[in-house]
């Protein structure tokens, strides 16, 4: 079991679309398993490769629904085909999201309520995922890792602003800075709702 350090938001490799795998061997099957520690260890409910330095496109999950089943899984190289976005005023408890690459920090954020998620297993087998609510937000969320972009980069402009300030008082902003799961003391006070 490794845990790998998590990028914080000024990073440059968050910052950059992540490159397609083009290997299925045992250096990949050790990121994945790294991941889900990380994320496990966190805790965090998914978890991007380049959140942990790895700019390839890949990402993990693992969340509990409302009943009680394990919604868990890896995807490589995938696509997202994201369903219409309500026009509304994010709500701030039903749309509150957060981000591991941005520890401590919650903003609500108004997403798709349905997607499909096509990719490749760790297997090298054809995957396709149709979810909903809760489950398509982790998935919108991983993606946009994977093309350079973080959650608070989509918030609306006054509450992007508001963020940018917090980030930038913490200091996040700055490149190279990492925190390591049960070791740094972020995200120790919230349940597992970060991806």
């Amino acid at each position: 079991m490794t845990i790998r350090p998590i990028r914080i938001t000024g990073d440059p490799v968050l910052r950059s679309p992540a490159a397609p795998v083009t290997r299925f061997d045992d250096e990949l099957h050790e990121l994945l398993t790294d991941m889900v520690d990380t994320m496990r260890a966190a805790p965090g409910v998914g978890l991007a490769a380049p959140q942990i330095g790895v700019s390839q496109q890949v990402f993990v999950w693992e969340w509990t629904d409302d009943d009680g089943i394990l919604q868990e899984g890896a995807v490589i190289n995938p696509t997202l085909h994201v369903g219409p976005l309500e026009r509304r005023k994010a709500d701030p408890d039903e749309d509150l999201e957060g981000c591991l690459s941005v520890p401590d920090f919650r903003y609500p954020l108004v997403r798709a309520k349905r997607v499909v998620l096509r990719g490749t297993t760790p297997l090298q087998t054809p995957v396709q995922i149709t979810a909903e609510g809760w489950l398509a937000r982790i998935f919108q969320h991983e993606f946009d890792h994977l093309q350079g972009t973080l959650y608070v980069d989509q918030l609306p402009w006054r509450l992007k602003r508001t963020a940018r300030k917090e980030i930038r008082a913490e200091g996040f902003d700055a490149p190279g800075q990492s925190w390591l799961p049960g070791v740094d003391d972020f995200e120790s006070d919230h349940e597992a709702e970060e991806a």
